[in-house]
């Protein structure tokens, strides 16, 4: 009898997996026919980006999204490349009359921001129009906005434009509190990634160089904005540095926006410019069924092949993931674009703080042997510093924006004492036994010896050296110059630039040109990405938890998240790390 049972259930519990997989294949064929009918778009109608989503690299792969489906967050970002995509489709799209912009908050890095800001300038130089209108407009947002013919924003709203701040987090209390004595091994006077464990407050090294490159960054954008809006970038500055726009009226007084107005009343201007009557409904085309439209000149049958890779997040040993640049997945990225015939350069597109400074030699290491049969680009986006770094400094051609945070050339390590916190805090104490003098080393339950110590800072002094040199290599510069500029100090790209540590300034669209020219094949190639995107239900059955939970754990946490996020970096950090010195989040 309980066999029996026993057997009914297992039927049972198969037949319910069988219909479930089922149903999801006949949403992802209904999603995959869907995607191929032609996405028909009105006259007179209008791109609207709303940008409220965390914008990375490249577009999540979500048939379900076209049905109005979202699995575990999969569909929780847009991709840079599909924003871009639609405003230079929309350019040319004669049923597109203008876009737009209705925001508040704009999640992603300032290069990226400047990629499509860029895209809405070249956009309006068709004669179509670009209006925004915010309740609340963030920095970020403001930048983007600040490009558009009519600015809305809500009367009981409000605009920040007071600067750019780093705020920086230190434990050496908490640790000392614990009893935790954390064992510090660096190169670089500015490597200041360990500075909150043994400092309260910033090193005036460290001050110096957030500094100079905030104010960079910050000079840079006024003078675009100054650009937009016609108004001087000196008394831009003055605004910002004296807080003179507190509420919309100031912002309107300021000439910062056209008009202190409702959503409603920016859809009437709106209207009224395309000839809609106010009683009429306004056509509005979001963004997630736009970029299904393929215009004619996107499409290429020719065999030549740039291989974009997208290089985006943390550098890790071994294979890591899609959040990630695991070592050796990326090699074997590289390698396979070396390999291919069809393939005639390779442009990679960096956005990574750095990590784990063995990944990084790992794929300098293909790329060097890349870059002896065919052309290889570096693309900088938000941030190539120290790891990230690493990686674009054996390229041919080096490419960033004037506000990509790069350089970094430092390496740090971190090895922390637990003992006083198991033995006076937990009661727990731990006894060893080795066969060696060294047997036990790195351990984290006792103090290293002076001897351990000297070893440690040995090997951080050789990759510092490695790393050093190999920079010198790839700029083509002595390498006691280029320690001039390194010592784990950050630069904005336009610092970068100015040290040779980087080539030109440019976008993506920039590195693919000069990679195509390299190679001989302008204006007649495709691109073909990389790493290999896992399928859909490859994310569906192997990531979907694991988004899931993530997305549960931001909606609980509010603003304590880039804290947790912070502790899961630190926790996954193991070797030697050439990564950059803080977390950097401008708003």
């Amino acid at each position: 009898m309980l066999n029996f049972l026993k057997y009914v259930l297992a039927t049972i519990v198969g037949l319910l997996i069988f219909s479930f997989i089922s149903i999801l294949l006949l949403f992802g064929i209904a999603a995959s026919t869907a995607s191929k009918d032609e996405v028909k778009i009105e006259e007179n109608s209008v791109l609207e980006l709303k940008l409220d989503k965390p914008i990375t690299e490249r577009d999540p792969q979500n048939p379900f999204a076209e049905l109005g489906f979202s699995f575990g967050g999969l569909s929780s970002t847009d991709g840079l490349d599909q924003i871009k995509a639609a405003i230079r489709r929309a350019k040319n799209d004669e049923d597109i009359e203008g876009i737009f912009l209705n925001m508040t908050y704009v999640d992603a890095g300032m290069a990226k921001l400047e990629e499509i800001r860029h895209e809405l300038v070249e956009f309006k130089k068709s004669g179509k129009f670009v209006v925004s209108y915010s309740d609340v407009s963030t920095e970020k947002a403001y930048y983007l906005a600040s490009v558009a013919d009519r600015i809305y924003l809500n009367p009981v709203g409000t605009i920040e434009f007071n600067g750019m701040s780093s705020e920086l987090f230190f434990f050496k209390r908490l640790l000392d509190k614990l009893q935790i004595d954390a064992q510090i091994f660096k190169v670089g006077t500015y490597k200041s990634a360990v500075e909150p464990f043994f400092l309260e407050k910033a090193s005036e090294a460290n001050r110096e160089q957030l500094n100079s490159f905030l104010n960079s960054i910050n000079n840079y954008q006024l003078q675009q904005i100054a650009k937009s809006r016609g108004i001087d970038a000196a008394e831009l500055k003055n605004i910002q540095d004296n807080l003179l726009v507190r509420d919309p009226e100031d912002a309107k007084k300021y000439k910062l926006i056209t008009d202190v107005g409702y959503y409603d009343e920016a859809l009437t201007f709106i209207k009224e410019k395309i000839g809609v009557a106010n009683d009429e409904k306004l056509e509005m085309v979001k963004l997630s069924k736009y970029k299904k439209v393929r215009g004619e000149d996107e499409i290429s049958t020719s065999k030549n092949r740039i291989a974009l890779i997208y290089a985006e997040g943390d550098i890790v040993d071994g294979e890591g993931d899609e959040d990630n640049i695991g070592g050796r997945r990326f090699a074997d990225a590289i390698r396979d674009a070396r390999l291919d015939e069809n393939v005639k350069a390779v442009v990679l597109r960096i956005s990574s703080p750095g990590g784990s400074a063995l990944a990084s030699d790992i794929i300098w290491r293909e790329i060097q042997l890349t870059k002896k049969v065919k052309p290889v680009i570096a693309s900088m986006s938000d941030v190539a510093a120290s790891g990230g770094y690493y990686i674009a400094m054996g390229c041919d051609t080096i490419v960033a924006h004037p506000n990509t945070i790069t350089g970094s050339i430092g390496v740090f390590g971190v090895i922390p004492n637990v003992q006083g916190f198991l033995n006076d805090k937990l009661g727990i104490t731990v006894d060893h036994v080795s066969t060696g003098k060294f047997s036990d080393m790195p351990t984290i339950t006792r103090p290293m010896t002076e001897q351990e110590k000297e070893i440690v800072q040995n090997q951080i002094n050789q990759i510092y050296e490695t790393f050093t040199s190999k920079a010198a290599q790839g700029r083509g510069m002595q390498q006691d110059k280029i320690k001039e500029y390194a010592s784990g100090r950050v630069w904005s790209g336009i610092e970068a630039k100015e040290r040779n540590l980087v080539d030109m300034y440019g976008n993506l669209d920039d590195a693919l040109a000069i990679a195509a020219k390299k190679a001989g094949v302008e204006d007649d190639y495709r691109l073909k990405e990389l790493p290999a995107r896992k399928s859909f239900f490859e994310e569906l059955f192997g990531g979907m938890g694991a988004q899931a939970k993530e997305q549960a754990i931001k909606a609980e946490m509010g603003e304590l998240y880039p804290y947790y996020k912070m502790y899961k970096k630190a926790e996954n950090m193991q070797g030697v790390q050439a990564r950059m010195p803080f977390e950097l989040v401008v708003e």
